[in-house]
């Protein structure tokens, strides 16, 4: 009986993952990850329900502290970023060095499983033809995650299997129902785990960077404003500016050494090109030549035609083919090909 390590969160997805494996005869263990310091986390919650779903299911539940990875890795890395005047986007760098890294390292060394499941939407398709695990978007496209995705290693992906990939979530949640699990109906997180533990993430951040007063300007340096700290501010932010102006305005910049928030109307506020650095190459290897592609500059985001010219140092530059509003450095571009990703990384300053 193959073993497979199932990573559970205490949510619908995870939890029928782990149904679906027992009842395909899988020898599952169950691990959940204990990622929060302090009292009244998320994570507590998550912890007693997939404890109740393993006893359910009468497969073992391990739980690994990986809090002091969490803090350095996602915490220590938000503040830090939004600190500089850029929005980190935390959870590709949670997914990589937080969840999937010590879970099949955790799975490996403690359990003697190769293999790892989890309830992410996306799938993995092994490539004869060039060697290489290849990461496909979910048949249920409302809930594709590879953008979250992108930057899991070869190696990550040829232990981890995606049982959701091919289901809408309207079947995970009926066959939950059938399973009679707990989790079946219980509501969906909405939001980054940060955020749903602390309120907001201006909240979250509050905790860490105290308020700064500085000016809001626009392109030319004229002062229109006044802010309470760039931390709370990101690119193509619209509301809560406070100015009164006869157009729109967008914050097109922040300059976190002058602690000042640019502002300027939509046209100042779109790019014909970016820099993306940290880039991993998925389904296939770096290519010496510029690609045609799509792109998603964020996760909601329709994928748009760019070339995508590489550099040296795991850097590319992507020129879009009509320029695009809000790129916003610290997020993620990954770019595909059809429902294959090919790779991603993140947006440089201007």
């Amino acid at each position: 009986m193959e073993k497979v390590v199932v990573g559970l969160s205490g949510g619908v997805d995870s939890s029928t993952v782990a149904a679906i494996l027992h009842n395909q005869n899988y020898e599952v263990i169950g691990l959940t990850l204990w990622l929060m310091k302090g009292k009244g986390q998320c994570c507590s919650e998550g912890m007693v329900d997939a404890a109740h779903i393993c006893e359910q299911l009468g497969v073992p539940h391990h739980v690994v502290d990986i809090r002091d990875v969490f803090q350095s890795n996602i915490v220590d890395y938000l503040v830090t970023g939004y600190s500089a005047g850029v929005t980190p986007l935390p959870c590709s760098q949670c997914n990589k060095t937080v969840k999937f890294g010590p879970m099949l390292e955790y799975a490996r060394e403690k359990l003697d499983s190769q293999k790892i499941a989890t309830g992410h939407y996306a799938r993995i398709k092994y490539n004869e033809s060039n060697g290489r695990y290849e990461l496909l978007r979910a048949f249920d496209r409302n809930k594709d995650q590879t953008y979250f995705l992108y930057d899991l290693s070869q190696d990550l992906l040829s232990g981890t299997v995606f049982p959701l990939g091919e289901l809408e979530k309207s079947e995970t949640r009926r066959i939950a129902a059938e399973y009679k699990l707990q989790t079946a109906n219980k509501p969906e997180s909405q939001d980054l785990c940060l955020v749903e533990s602390n309120g907001s993430m201006r909240a979250f951040l509050d905790k860490y960077l105290a308020p700064k007063k500085g000016d809001i300007v626009d392109a030319d340096g004229k002062v229109l404003g006044e802010h309470d700290g760039v931390h709370h501010y990101t690119i193509g932010q619209r509301k809560g500016l406070g100015i009164a102006a006869p157009q729109p305005l967008y914050v097109i910049g922040l300059d976190a050494g002058a602690n000042r928030v640019i502002v300027g109307d939509r046209t100042t506020a779109t790019n014909p090109e970016c820099n993306v650095a940290r880039v991993n190459w998925v389904s296939i290897a770096e290519p010496s030549s510029p690609i045609r592609a799509e792109v998603q500059i964020r996760y909601r985001s329709q994928p748009v035609p760019v070339t995508v010219i590489p550099l040296e140092n795991s850097r590319v530059r992507i020129v879009f083919d009509e320029p695009q509003f809000s790129i916003t450095p610290g997020q993620a571009a990954v770019w595909y090909d059809g429902e294959k990703v090919l790779g991603g990384g993140i947006i440089e300053r201007f």
